[in-house]
């Protein structure tokens, strides 16, 4: 299965780091052409010196997803240098563990801009592209999305909307030959969770039916989700959220 997306061109945000690097190196390992968007420049450089090692083809483009023209020029980019445009994975993210009660407005403003206006903008900017090509959407929300979750509501908040976003516009472009769906991962081995940090006085009985009882996944377990979800494979898996989190909201 190592070219599943030759002749193809795929557009990941977050590619500097965590699942956006594994992912990058997935798609290119099976013959896909990945523009990766972050507001990390040097992450960016890192992952094109891995794919470049190798022997795949990446192109790093510093991108600050919260901005819709940063967004639209960014797939203006890609479509002017490509001239087409198959596969859009929103991985960018932050999170953010607070009581609810001491969220201030950059936080949230940080929070929504990443996880959900940037997925927004960028889907925005490329679904002329993705239904020329009968290409794919891939969103990445979590196990914050579908259940709730203390000292992490505005987390849960975003994520919430990665999942129905996911729907509705599953659902607008229902007639066309394209597939939209999203991923919902538990906990996973990237720089994002190893900063992540819990506030002062937090009552753990609150935060046990979200612990689980596995290790958090490794990056390249959620690339391997993505990239069949990505690949003719999955033809007739539409408006689905795949939950990828070691059985966190199974019980």
């Amino acid at each position: 299965m190592t070219d599943r997306f030759t002749g193809r061109v795929a557009v990941l945000t977050g590619a500097a780091s965590g699942m956006g690097r594994a992912i990058s190196l997935k798609l290119v390992d099976e013959g896909a052409t990945v523009v990766g968007l972050d507001i990390n420049g040097h992450g960016l450089d890192e992952t094109a010196a891995l794919v470049d090692a190798a022997g795949g083809t990446f192109t790093g483009r510093v991108t600050d997803v919260r901005s819709r023209q940063e967004c639209h020029a960014a797939i203006d980019g890609v479509i002017e240098a490509h001239q087409r445009l198959d596969i859009v994975g929103n991985i960018a993210g932050v999170s953010l563990s607070q009581h609810f009660t001491d969220v201030t407005e950059e936080q949230y403003d940080l929070m929504m801009g990443v996880n959900v206006d940037g997925m927004f903008w960028l889907c925005q900017a490329a679904i002329p592209a993705i239904v020329e090509a009968e290409g794919t959407i891939i969103n990445i929300a979590s196990n914050a999305g579908l259940m709730g979750q203390a000292y992490t509501v505005a987390y849960c908040t975003s994520k919430g909307a990665v999942v129905n976003f996911t729907r509705a516009l599953a659902m607008e472009f229902v007639k066309h030959k394209v597939r939209i769906n999203a991923i919902a991962p538990g906990g996973v081995k990237t720089p994002m969770t190893s900063n992540f940090a819990l506030p002062e006085g937090v009552d753990y009985a609150l935060m046990a039916p979200y612990m689980g009882f596995r290790d958090m996944a490794d990056p390249n377990d959620i690339a391997n989700v993505f990239a069949f979800l990505a690949s003719d494979e999955a033809a007739n898996v539409h408006g689905a959220i795949w939950s990828a989190d070691n059985g966190l909201v199974a019980g």
